[in-house]
Parts: structure tokens; C-alpha cells; sequence
């Protein structure tokens, strides 16, 4: 029996999103939401969503919040874990993918319509050129996309959890307090939700003064709406390094397709984002401003790159040009 469509998935740990993505185009519906918790596996939660839809498909691929290496999947920020060639026998599909999830953000790179992105500065990305994607959320993700012959090649790897790079004084500061927390800082223990608290908690013990318990949409929050400097100067900070950060993977792998940003935590002060220092942040690399000067940085705002780009990658799989 031939489908015409595909499941598609997007598991974080707290949620998965399920959808059906059309084989001939790549059109993403009947997107559903589960709260993971409330559900006892992942197993579970695609048999209640092909019930609920009353469809049937042949193969699927679920991008997952965590590395993927063998046939043994166990979720960093969840409890569940399963075989991969066993949940595909369980639910009778011809094809089970399980992608990591930032692979399948930079899958969906190349099937973004131009309004699903705004340009933050640089010049039109060079065709060919290889591409890198990052977004900050839970943690911080990080893959890069090259084209080779007829077909994306996705490069997954733990980004986020490379030294964090300090370029201030303030930098300075706030690395300091982090060191004496945590011992090993990471980019992601800044560049994320927790990291949110992190740049707070460094900016304020680094002034002598005890910080408050706030959780990260209490400093956006508050820092949009003016009530607090300390909020406010963390936010700021926050868009620096995530400027500092993408100008390093640019110059990683001379990325003139682009850098595209993706993740829960931008889209949420976009507009803060869009007037903050990010882009100068991006430039400043000394004797190699000239060289990042052209590259543009796109910020995604569609709203399941996930969805969009685990369909991409199962398209392309079944040798269908993205």
C-alpha cells in the first residue's frame, strides 16, 4: 500500500509534537501536541495520535532532544528510552527515523520560505556555502548543514557544550562567579533558560549584592517591561554572547550560506533582540571583523522548524530533492 503521507515528530522533555507531513511536498498538518509526563512512552503517544487521526503510514521520523548513536535512544531530560528497530517493528512501519533534534532544525533550513526568517545583518547567503544553526531553550543546540552533490548533509554534534569564551570584563565577572558554582562553564550554561538566571545571578553576586530567585520569563519579563536593570542588563548581555557565540561557529566553517538561530528563548523578545549589540557582538573578532562583515545571520521565526525539517529529512531519505 502506497501513503502518501509520513509521521513526523519533535520530542523535547517536555513535550511532543506529532504531525503528518505530505511525501510529494513537505507539507506539514494536523499538528498535536502531548505533554510527555502524561504518557509512559514515546511508543505510546504515536499510537494515541494515529488513533486520534485514524490514519495509517508506512515510515516515520521523530526528531528527538538528545544524541542519537545505535539502536538505544535515552532521553537526556526525560525518563524515556527505547529500541528504535523495536518501536518500529511494535508500530509496523517500513521506515523509523530517529534524528537528533537539531539536525532536523538545520534540515529545515533549506526548505524555509523567505518570510519564515528575518535577516539580522550581512549580505545575501552565498549558494553552496556551508550553513550553521544554533537556538538557546531547554539547552543549547547546535548543528551545521553543507550541500554535497544532490542532497543536505547535516553535521549533529554538542556545540553547546564547548568552553564559554568571556570577552569583557563583564564577561569576566560573570565567568567567575559561574566557575566558582559550577567548576566547567559551558556556553550552554549561559546561553539557555537556566543560563538566563546564570547571567543574572553572575551580574549581581559579582557587584557584592545577593540575587533574587527569579526563574528566566521573570528576567525577560521584567526586563521588557523596565521594571528591573539588573534584568535588563542580563537580557542584554544574553544577545551579546548569543552574537559572540554565532560569529565563532562562522568562522568554525566559513558559514556564507548563513547562521540561523533557532530555539524557544528569542522569539520571545524578538523585537529586544532584533535592537540589542547581537550583531556587533557577531563581528567582533578582531583582525576578522572584515571576514564576518558579509555573513548573514537569520533569525527563524517559523514556528515547527522541527516538524518541518524531520519531514525533509525523511523526504530526502526516500531520494526526493529538497
Amino acid at each position: 500500500m502506497q501513503h502518501t503521507h509520513a509521521l513526523v515528530g519533535d520530542v523535547g522533555g517536555t513535550n511532543a509534537r506529532l504531525a503528518l507531513c505530505e511525501l510529494a511536498t513537505g507539507t506539514i498538518s494536523q499538528a498535536k501536541t502531548y505533554s510527555g509526563l502524561a504518557h509512559p512512552s514515546l511508543e505510546a503517544v504515536v499510537r494515541l495520535y494515529l488513533d486520534e487521526h485514524k490514519v495509517q503510514v508506512g515510515e516515520a521520523c521523530i526528531a528527538i532532544a538528545c544524541p542519537i548513536n545505535g539502536d538505544w535512544v535515552a532521553m537526556t531530560n526525560h525518563s524515556w528510552e527505547f529500541s528504535i528497530s523495536e518501536m518500529q517493528a511494535n508500530l509496523g512501519l517500513s521506515r523509523l527515523q530517529v534524528i537528533n533534534d537539531f539536525t532536523a532544525v538545520s534540515m529545515a533550513v533549506p526548505v524555509l520560505d523567505a518570510a519564515d526568517c528575518i535577516q539580522l545583518g550581512g549580505a545575501a547567503p552565498v549558494a553552496g556555502k556551508p550553513i550553521a544553526i544554533y537556538g538557546a531553550g531547554t539547552g543549547l543546540g547546535v548543528a551545521h548543514l553543507v550541500h554535497t552533490g544532490e542532497q543536505w548533509l547535516s553535521l549533529p554534534g554538542e556545540g553547546g557544550h564547548v568552553d564559554f569564551a568571556a570577552n569583557s570584563e563583564e564577561e569576566d565577572a560573570v565567568l567567575q562567579v559561574m566557575r566558582a558554582e559550577l567548576g566547567h562553564v559551558s556556553a550552554e550554561r549561559l546561553l539557555s533558560g537556566p543560563g538566563l538566571v546564570n547571567i543574572y545571578r553572575g551580574l549581581v553576586k559579582s557587584d557584592g549584592r545577593e540575587p533574587q530567585a527569579f526563574e528566566p520569563k521573570d528576567i525577560t519579563e521584567r526586563a521588557l517591561a523596565g521594571e528591573c536593570l539588573d534584568c535588563r542588563r542580563t537580557l542584554s548581555l544574553f544577545c551579546v554572547l548569543m552574537g559572540r557565540f554565532a560569529g565563532n561557529l562562522a568562522l568554525n566553517m566559513g558559514t556564507f550560506g548563513g547562521v540561523y538561530i533557532a530555539g524557544g528563548i528569542v522569539p520571545r523578545f524578538q523585537e529586544f533582540f532584533i535592537g540589542s549589540g547581537f550583531r556587533v557582538a557577531f563581528e567582533d573578532k578582531g583582525r576578522f571583523k572584515s571576514y564576518l562583515k558579509d555573513i548573514p545571520v537569520f533569525l527563524i521565526t517559523h514556528e515547527g522548524p522541527g516538524l518541518l525539517g524531520a519531514g525533509a529529512y525523511l523526504r530526502q531519505s526516500l531520494g526526493i530533492k529538497l
